[in-house]
């Protein structure tokens, strides 16, 4: 505003004489104009600087905040991130879902049961809040060791794994007390008012690997047996009986995962844990309508097919 007022003024003594002879008269007023000139083109620069001082410390701030919001970013992802836990949590997680009654539905699948079956029976179940309203149902599938197989089994003096059907029936034997204890619980519950319960156990062939724990249809611990523990088959005698025939030198193949971590998948923690959940479902689903209720008994033959006349 101040320049334009300075073009004002010269361009009026160009035409106007006594503003003429003034501004050549008086030197001392061009120089206060010069001044006064100065005096603005340094507050524009200053202004000017002040400006470029501002922005750098905008963007100073702007990368602070950035970096502050990728260290939040990391923190989340590793809270969300599914994480390995014990085998033991599994029975917190059971007793709360029981405890809240309505309609719950534990399904495994597994080596034996024992994991699942021994909380439930010595420590969760008989300690229900009694009047509450709940129907419980169990669902426990396993692998079919009526029949021959070779993992679990053992191996023989040549290095190669073969059926062990002592090894086997000690297995079967574990898993029809699992099963026993468990159906114990239905009488045991309604009689102390503690909800109904439903149990059922199913068998197909399949080695051990995979254990997989549903609670409901929304959350899945899943693992693995990692572990292959190599045990005489001599020091196991209370087992699996007499050794095999021929078995000098062998050994049994007998998986462990007791306390291998497991991996939990919820549908609530979004879309990537929602379809995990739904898969390892599908997966279970298939298994168990393919399986056969689980006996003592070797019933692994399909019944004869009818003759078409």
């Amino acid at each position: 505003m101040f320049l334009v007022a300075v073009f004002v003024v010269g361009l009026v003594a160009q035409f106007v004489k006594p503003v003429g002879d003034a501004l050549a008269d008086k030197v001392y007023l061009g120089g206060a104009l010069l001044t006064v000139v100065g005096y603005v083109l340094y507050a524009e620069v200053q202004r000017l600087n002040a400006g470029h001082s501002e922005q750098r410390r905008a963007e100073t701030e702007l990368q602070s905040v950035a970096r502050r919001l990728e260290g939040e970013v990391r923190r989340l992802n590793q809270a969300l991130r599914p994480r390995g836990v014990p085998p033991t949590e599994l029975e917190a997680q059971f007793k709360n879902v029981l405890e809240s009654g309505g309609n719950v539905r534990l399904s495994v699948l597994g080596f034996t049961g024992e994991t699942f079956a021994d909380p439930l029976v010595t420590r969760i179940l008989p300690r229900l809040t009694q009047g509450v309203s709940r129907t419980i149902e169990l669902r426990v599938l396993v692998p079919d060791f009526t029949k021959e197989i070779e993992f679990p089994g053992r191996v023989g003096a040549d290095g190669k794994a073969g059926d062990a059907p002592g090894f086997r029936a000690s297995l079967v034997s574990r898993i029809a007390t699992h099963e026993e204890r468990l159906k114990g619980q239905i009488e045991r519950m309604d009689r102390k008012d503690r909800g109904t319960l439903c149990v059922e156990f199913r068998v197909l062939h399949m080695s051990p690997w995979l254990k997989l724990y549903f609670i409901n249809d929304d959350v899945v611990y899943e693992g693995i047996y990692d572990k292959v523990e190599p045990t005489s088959e001599s020091g196991n005698a209370d087992i699996v009986g007499q050794p095999e025939p021929n078995g000098s030198g062998g050994h049994l193949l007998d998986p462990q995962g007791y306390d291998s971590l497991l991996t939990r998948w919820a549908k609530s923690d979004g879309d990537e844990a929602r379809e995990i959940v739904n898969r390892r479902l599908e997966l279970f689903d298939t298994l168990w309508d393919s399986a056969r209720t689980f006996t003592t008994e070797a019933s692994g033959r399909a019944p004869a097919r009818p003759e078409v006349s």
